[in-house]
């Protein structure tokens, strides 16, 4: 319980503060067994641990602190009860991921050439649209942005909280997300070849 307990506070730090970063720190965090011990919630830590091994723990956390909206607010007991299917839902994702980056890549880039999708020249880029729209996944912008390096270009061209919060979910999610850049580059430049 202890261990699952680190874990969770580490990856939250790491989806939710600027300067913290998981694998940096080897998933360490400042954290003692008499302030779990104190804690009231301590008891969903305890079933948690007995229900996932070490790496589906990670996974787990991961997938709900991406897929939520506000991972600052996201207490353990609402992920324990309600985190399953988000759980589940993150991996029928990542088994089909180059299925579904195919599937959105077609539809971002239909009878669109690659610079209007990455334009920022009018505000927020068809890419960021799309995504807040719900039509591309996390997974497809974190896919895009390892291939094409977007989002320093659109930190320096947006200043607007809506792409603050984004861009913070692709830098954090990136490091989790292992993929054969190349496999997707051929894809995406199918894909864009295609369209043309």
């Amino acid at each position: 319980p202890f261990d699952a307990y680190k874990t969770y506070l580490s990856l939250k730090n790491h989806f939710t503060k600027e300067k913290y970063d998981y694998h940096q720190f080897c998933g360490k965090t400042k954290c003692s067994l008499k302030t779990f011990y104190n804690r009231r919630d301590r008891f969903w830590f305890e079933k948690f641990s007995r229900q996932k091994n070490d790496n589906e723990v990670v996974d787990f956390f991961v997938a709900n602190f991406t897929s939520c909206s506000d991972p600052e607010s996201l207490w353990i007991g609402e992920m324990i009860r309600e985190g399953e299917e988000r759980y589940n839902l993150w991996k029928k994702k990542i088994q089909s991921l180059s299925y579904i980056f195919k599937e959105e890549v077609q539809k971002l880039f239909e009878n669109k050439k690659i610079d209007d999708v990455f334009d920022c020249s009018k505000g927020h880029p068809l890419i960021l649209k799309k995504f807040l729209s719900g039509e591309i996944s996390l997974e497809t912008m974190v896919i895009c942005n390892k291939i094409l390096s977007f989002e320093k270009d659109f930190d320096k061209k947006l200043k607007d909280p809506v792409w603050e919060i984004v861009s913070r979910k692709i830098k954090k999610y990136n490091s989790f997300l292992n993929i054969d850049v190349f496999r997707y580059k051929k894809i995406l430049k199918d894909v864009v070849l295609e369209g043309k």
